[in-house]
């Protein structure tokens, strides 16, 4: 409980006011890009199975003056593992003030920190400590780059596993 409301009533509040720079997906797509329609990047993503997401027309430059946030969620009882595909590119600048990929730990832009990350490198593989990752990719108005693809898949939360929680019955 948030002060008295519900986790998803506070989710669902924060994308109808649209503080979460989020848009829904069509959930036949597996691809989340965002970039069609064009100009549009961010979502809200919730796939059984996993599957990519890239900045706004990646593997070309990506725009200027460009945020995006996309928040993964896992089924219950299941956490995120995020690679970044090597080809990746972000434009560097120290402590990464410029362009950027934020992930965070949770599904809110005040969720714990993860990384922070930017460069020709592409960042570590990461794993949530729950069912949530928040990720947003930020452009300034100079200097655009390749940007980043990054697929995502589930698996068990070992929190759950080492409690010898049996797995949820399939539907």
């Amino acid at each position: 409980m948030v002060h008295g409301h519900s986790f998803h009533h506070v989710v669902a509040s924060l994308l109808i006011l649209g503080l979460s720079g989020a848009t829904r997906k069509d959930t036949a797509a597996k691809n989340n890009s965002g970039v069609k329609p064009a100009g549009q990047c961010g979502t809200w993503v919730k796939e059984a199975e996993g599957g990519i997401f890239t900045s706004p027309n990646y593997p070309n430059k990506y725009p200027p003056t460009t945020e995006c946030v996309y928040i993964l969620e896992a089924p219950p009882r299941q956490c995120i593992d995020l690679h970044f595909e090597e080809n990746y590119s972000i434009e560097s600048s120290w402590e990464c003030k410029f362009d950027n990929i934020e992930v965070r730990d949770g599904p809110f832009g005040f969720s714990p920190i993860m990384g922070r990350y930017c460069g020709q490198h592409s960042p570590p593989d990461i794993r949530s400590s729950g069912r949530y990752l928040w990720i947003k990719f930020v452009t300034d108005g100079e200097l655009e780059a390749v940007g980043f693809s990054a697929s995502y898949n589930f698996t068990a939360d070992p929190d759950f596993a080492d409690q010898g929680v049996p797995p949820p019955s399939p539907l």
